[in-house]
C-alpha cells in the first residue's frame, strides 16, 4: 500500500488529465456503440478503479474501446437488445479470466517491435487527424470515434474538407491559446521553474478553455454553442438510470458467440496497449500479461453486470497518463474515482469544458506518438524494419487499428520466412587450399521453409566439389531438409561431387558469412584450382 501512495505528488496531476480526457471519449464511444451514454461512463470507472487496481501495469488506463464501438454496435443488432448484450460483456470476462489462467498473455511477446512502434504512431496521426475538427468548432462526429468511417457518413478525410463550412471562431481562439499554454509547458523555461513545474500544463489548458468558454457570450454566432462542451447525460434517475443484464441470454447461442469475439478483440487489445506502454515507461517496467488478462476478465464481468461496455486497456489514455507524469497506477485508479465523483456531484463543471480545450491537449499526445523523428529512426533501421512500420502506421490509420496490426505482422512473418529461406546455414568463405572442402555450417533451427534455398544451392554445385555440411551446431533439422540432403548425396555422385554430413566437429566458426551464392563460387573456385 504504501508503495503504491509513494509517488503520489506525480500521480494525482497525471489522473486530473486522463480524468478531463477520458469523460469525453467514454461518452463518444457510447454514442458510437448504439448504447446508452451512462454506459460508457459505467467501463470508465470500473476500468479505472477496479482494473487499475487489480492490473500489474504502472501506467496502463483501462476503459471502453474505441476498436470495439463497431463490433458492439453490430451485436446489439445481431443479438436483439442492449440487455442481452451486457450478458455477452459478463460471459467476455469469464473467457478472459480462463485466457489469463491457462497463460494466453504470453502471445504479447509474439508482437514485433516495429509494429508496436507503427501502431503507436499510427494512433498518433489518428488522434491528430480525429482532433482537428474538435479544434475548429466542427463537432458532429463525437469523441471517441477512431473508424475511418464515421458515423456522420463522412470519413476522416471528406470531414476535414469541410472545417471552413463549420468553422467556429471561438473555438479556434480556445485551441490556439490552450496550445500555446502547451508549448510554453514543453520548454525548458519551465521545466527549470521548480514553481511552474508543479503544475501541469495540460490541467491549465483545460482551466483556460472554461474560461475563455465563459467570456464568449459576448461573441454572438462566432461562439461556442451547447454542441461544442461536453455532454453529460440526465442522472437524476438514480439507480433507474442504469441497465442491466438480461439472464436469459446464458441460454442463447449467439450471446455465447458474441463473447466469445468480444473477448478475443478485447485481449488482443489490451495484449497491443500493454506491449505499447510498456515501450513509453521510462522506467522500462514490463507488464505480467496474464496478470492483465485476469484484471480485464474481472473489470468486464463487472461492468456488464453494472450496464457497462466491454474494457480493454487503451493507448490514447494510457499514453496520456504517461505524458502527464505518471508514475505508479496509482493514477489510474484515480482517474477512475474522479469520473465517478464528478459525474455523481459536480456535472455543471464539466459541462463546462469546451471540446476545443480537450483537442489541444490530445494533439500533444499525437504528435508525441508521431514526431517525424521516429520516421527517421525506423528509416535507418533498415527495411526488414521500416516497412512493417510503415505498413501499420497506414492500417491504423486507415482502416482501423486492429487491421493495421495484422498487415503489419503479415509483412514481419514474411521478412522472417524470406530471411530464413535467404540464410539457413554458415560457411568458411575464405577457403584457398584446393585440398581442403567447403565447409557448409547449417543454423540452430534448419526447418522446412529452407528446403528450397538448400536444395538450390546443392544442386548447383560444380562438378567435382567437395562439400561437409557441418550440423553439429543444429538443435533441430526438419526431416525433409535431411531428405533433401541424402537425395543429394546419392545425385550428386554422377557429377563427382562428394557431400558429407557430419555432426560434431572442433572447428571454430570464426569467419564465417551468411551468403548462399558464396557457396557455390567458392566451389567453383576450388574446382579451376584442381
Amino acid at each position: 500500500m504504501n508503495k503504491l501512495f509513494s509517488e503520489w505528488k506525480k500521480d494525482l496531476p497525471a489522473s486530473l488529465v486522463v480524468f478531463l480526457v477520458a469523460v469525453p471519449l467514454c461518452l463518444g464511444i457510447s454514442l458510437a456503440s448504439g448504447a446508452p451514454p451512462i454506459s460508457g461512463l459505467i467501463a470508465g470507472v470500473v476500468g479505472g478503479i477496479l482494473v487499475g487496481a487489480m492490473s500489474g501495469s504502472q501506467l496502463g488506463v483501462s476503459g471502453p474501446a474505441a476498436g470495439l464501438a463497431s463490433l458492439v454496435a453490430g451485436y446489439i443488432a445481431d443479438i436483439g437488445s442492449f440487455e442481452m448484450l451486457l450478458t455477452a460483456v459478463v460471459l467476455a470476462g469469464v473467457i478472459q479470466i480462463l485466457l489469463g489462467i491457462i497463460k494466453a498473455g504470453v502471445v504479447a511477446y509474439f508482437f514485433p517491435s516495429s509494429v508496436i512502434k507503427g501502431m503507436l504512431c499510427g494512433i498518433g496521426i489518428l488522434i491528430i487527424l480525429k482532433q482537428i475538427p474538435h479544434a475548429v468548432g466542427y463537432d458532429k462526429d463525437p469523441e471517441g470515434s477512431e473508424s475511418f468511417f464515421q458515423l456522420d457518413n463522412e470519413n476522416t478525410l471528406s470531414e476535414l474538407g469541410k472545417l471552413a463550412d463549420y468553422f467556429t471562431p471561438g473555438a479556434f481562439l480556445i485551441t490556439a491559446v490552450c496550445m500555446a499554454i502547451l508549448l510554453l509547458w514543453e520548454s525548458k523555461w519551465v521545466k527549470g521553474s521548480k514553481v511552474l513545474s508543479m503544475f501541469p500544463g495540460s490541467l491549465l489548458a483545460v482551466v483556460a478553455g472554461i474560461v475563455l468558454g465563459g467570456l464568449q457570450g459576448g461573441f454572438g454566432e462566432h461562439g461556442l454553442d451547447a454542441e461544442h462542451y461536453v455532454d453529460l447525460p440526465d442522472l437524476s434517475a438514480g439507480i433507474g438510470a442504469l441497465t442491466f443484464p438480461d439472464m436469459s441470454g446464458f441460454l442463447n447461442v449467439n450471446v455465447w458467440i458474441a463473447a466469445a469475439v468480444i473477448a478475443l478483440v478485447a485481449s488482443i487489445e489490451t495484449l497491443l496497449s500493454v506491449e505499447a506502454t510498456d515501450k513509453l515507461d521510462p522506467e522500462k517496467r514490463i507488464t505480467p500479461t496474464n496478470k492483465e488478462l485476469r484484471a480485464q476478465g474481472i473489470g468486464n464481468m463487472v461492468s456488464g453486470l453494472l450496464g457497462g461496455l466491454p474494457i480493454t486497456q487503451v493507448v490514447v489514455r494510457s499514453s496520456a497518463n504517461q505524458q502527464s507524469g505518471a508514475r505508479t497506477r496509482l493514477s489510474a485508479i484515480l482517474h477512475g474515482f474522479l469520473i465517478l465523483f464528478a459525474v455523481l456531484l459536480i456535472p455543471g463543471v464539466l459541462e463546462m469544458i469546451p471540446l476545443a480545450s480537450l483537442a489541444a491537449v490530445l494533439f500533444m499526445v499525437g504528435y508525441k506518438l508521431a514526431k517525424p523523428s521516429l520516421f527517421k529512426t525506423m528509416w535507418r533501421k533498415g527495411w526488414d524494419q521500416f516497412l512493417p512500420f510503415i505498413i501499420t502506421v497506414c492500417g491504423v490509420v486507415y482502416p482501423s487499428l486492429l487491421t493495421g496490426v495484422m498487415l503489419g505482422m503479415a509483412v514481419g512473418i514474411f521478412i522472417v520466412l524470406r530471411n530464413s529461406y535467404l540464410t539457413p546455414f554458415h560457411f568458411d568463405g575464405d577457403v584457398t587450399d584446393p585440398n581442403e572442402p567447403i565447409r557448409i555450417q547449417l543454423s540452430e533451427e534448419v526447418t522446412f521453409f529452407n528446403k528450397a534455398s538448400i536444395q538450390r544451392t546443392l544442386a548447383e554445385l560444380p562438378d567435382g566439389s567437395r562439400v561437409v555440411i557441418d550440423a553439429s551446431r543444429t538443435v533441430n533439422l526438419d526431416p525433409d531438409v535431411m531428405e533433401i540432403i541424402e537425395d543429394q548425396q546419392v545425385r550428386s555422385k554422377d557429377r563427382g561431387v562428394t557431400i558429407e554430413l557430419v555432426c560434431t566437429t572442433d572447428r571454430s566458426p570464426k569467419g564465417t558469412k551468411l551468403l548462399t551464392a558464396g557457396v557455390i563460387r567458392a566451389a567453383r573456385r576450388l574446382v579451376r584450382r584442381n
